[in-house]
């Protein structure tokens, strides 16, 4: 089949996440009827990652891996070709071949879905009881840690850092976070924002040290404590890092793909004739929002891969992707959630940054950009819709009034 002349026979998705078999599932469910290769780096088969930094470590009782699909699912009822434990090594765009395990996978479309793999900190490789969380494995070892009750050090205080916390604390083991900025999660929500739940972790009982960077660890073979820039140093037994995850996109380093924090794509997910992306790999033109953006969120891989799919299929029909940003995060059984982009100032419409629940808005000029809630969940989806069409300040303050009359709540002045 020529790469422009229609449907594609054979599709191939690198990467087993909750993106590639999202791409799997579409493909099936609209109508594929070829062969299907669903590749995958880890050998365990597909999860989904969200549970990992909340129930899998937190909880109680063990629960087993959070699998989006076992084996006969994939293979019996999608009719997938299952490869685990196979790394993607190298992409010819113009042969129309990936480079798997050095053996050649040939493909008509081929989906990039490889995620991103958690940064490491310097230095620290081999020091036993040093963990980054972005892995099944990872969390089992993290978990099998916290079972014995060590003492915990997190560096970083962002979202996955943060769930790390919660789940020491919900055990009643102390905790210390580590953050280099002097208020967390700026980039993410915003500066006001961010000291409102860096609150949180104060309520609950989490040391949370910000402005303060790590000036090494200590220990030989097994991790002993973290010494601060400050001159502090904090006993540790299990030392979680939490700075942040890059798109893997190292095998892709000698295509002619164009890489930038990230596989660079059009509106339609394309980076090439034949290829596309989704997920925490993708970095795409948003139509809408007229800006580059690579997202790290779950809702977005899933949604991202679908759109994905059907523009695989359909290439001649192909539609530009202008999914609202939405992630939520879990702390000490709170429930944040964010929509839209954290641009402009920051104005509550629902109780007070100091309240164990509120809802604040986002907006530049007279348009709504953003909602952050912490316990709204009834909120967070209704804001969303209005930032998807374009939703101006005066139709925010108005479902703003509408919700707090539905539930009741103490108005809230809204310039």
């Amino acid at each position: 089949m020529s790469r422009l002349s229609g449907a594609p026979r054979r599709i191939v998705v690198v990467g087993a996440s909750l993106a590639g078999v999202r791409a799997v599932e579409t493909a099936r469910r609209l109508g594929h009827r070829g062969p299907l290769t669903l590749i995958g780096a880890e050998e365990h088969l597909p999860y989904d990652r969200p549970p990992l930094s909340k129930e899998f470590i937190g909880g109680s009782v063990v629960t087993g891996p959070p699998h989006l699909m076992d084996q006969r699912q994939l293979i019996d009822g999608l009719g997938v070709t299952v490869r685990l434990g196979a790394a993607a090594t190298a992409l010819d765009v113009d042969q129309q071949v990936v480079e798997v395990d050095d053996m050649p996978v040939a493909y008509d479309a081929l989906l990039i879905a490889t995620g991103a793999q958690a940064r490491t900190l310097p230095g620290t490789e081999g020091l036993g009881g040093v963990h980054t969380l972005r892995t099944l494995d990872d969390a089992a070892a993290i978990r099998a840690a916290l079972d014995t009750g060590a003492r915990t050090v997190v560096i970083g205080a962002g979202f996955i850092g943060s769930e790390v916390a919660s789940a020491a604390r919900r055990r009643g083991l102390p905790v210390t976070i580590v953050e280099a900025q002097a208020t967390p999660l700026v980039r993410a929500v915003g500066e006001q924002a961010g000291r409102a739940l860096a609150a949180l972790h104060v309520r609950h009982g989490t040391d949370l040290r910000c402005g303060v960077g790590v000036a090494g660890l200590v220990g030989h073979e097994r991790v002993e404590g973290v010494a601060l820039t400050d001159g502090t140093v904090l006993p540790a037994d299990l030392v979680v890092v939490g700075i942040g995850a890059a798109p893997v996109t190292a095998w892709l380093e000698s295509s002619t793909l164009a890489l930038d924090d990230g596989v660079v794509c059009d509106e339609t997910l394309a980076a090439a004739p034949g290829v596309w992306a989704a997920g925490d790999v993708a970095r795409w033109h948003h139509p809408d929002l007229g800006v580059a953006l690579r997202l790290e969120h779950w809702t977005n891989a899933g949604d991202q891969a679908s759109h994905a799919a059907r523009n695989m299929l359909e290439p001649a029909n192909a539609t530009g992707y202008r999914h609202v940003p939405y992630f939520w995060s879990d702390w000490y059984r709170q429930r944040i959630q964010f929509a839209g982009l954290p641009d402009g100032h920051p104005q509550i419409v629902h109780g007070d940054w100091e309240s164990d629940a509120f809802t604040a808005l986002f907006r530049q000029g007279d348009r709504l950009t953003g909602a952050l809630t912490l316990n709204r969940r009834g909120d967070i989806m209704k804001y969303r819709a209005l930032i998807s069409r374009g939703g101006s300040w005066d139709e925010a303050r108005e479902l703003a009034a509408r919700r707090n009359a539905m539930t009741r709540s103490t108005p809230v002045r809204v310039a």
